[in-house]
């Protein structure tokens, strides 16, 4: 009896393991940190960390990657400059204290050394 509930079994678990392994790849990948171009009067550098930033689980690249950060055209990309935080652009979007931390609460959750 108790093999002929693995050789019944079998196939569900192969068949759950194919299944899980086709949606893991329909997931988008993340891309690495990402160093930010650093101007000469930033006091640290800036790198980007995707996993930081976005559910890995199911990430929306939409919400940021729509007019703020156009990844598919490189002449609508805009420097990152502080003056975009206060307009609530970019980075700012955010990082405005309610959603996420200020970005003039400390500069060192951005810029390190």
């Amino acid at each position: 009896m108790r093999r002929l509930t693995m050789w019944l079994a079998a196939p569900f678990l192969v068949g759950a393991v194919c299944a899980a392994t086709a949606a893991a790849q329909t997931l988008p990948r993340l891309p690495g940190e990402l160093r930010l171009v650093r101007s000469a009067d930033s006091p640290g550098q800036v790198t980007f960390d995707h996993a930081t930033h976005v559910d890995s689980a199911k990430p929306n690249c939409t919400t940021c990657h729509s007019q703020d950060f156009n990844i598919l055209k490189a002449s609508a990309r805009k420097p990152i400059k502080h003056d975009n935080f206060d307009q609530h652009r970019q980075c700012g979007k955010c990082h405005d204290g309610k959603n996420a931390f200020k970005v003039e609460d400390d500069c060192t959750n951005c810029h390190r050394s």
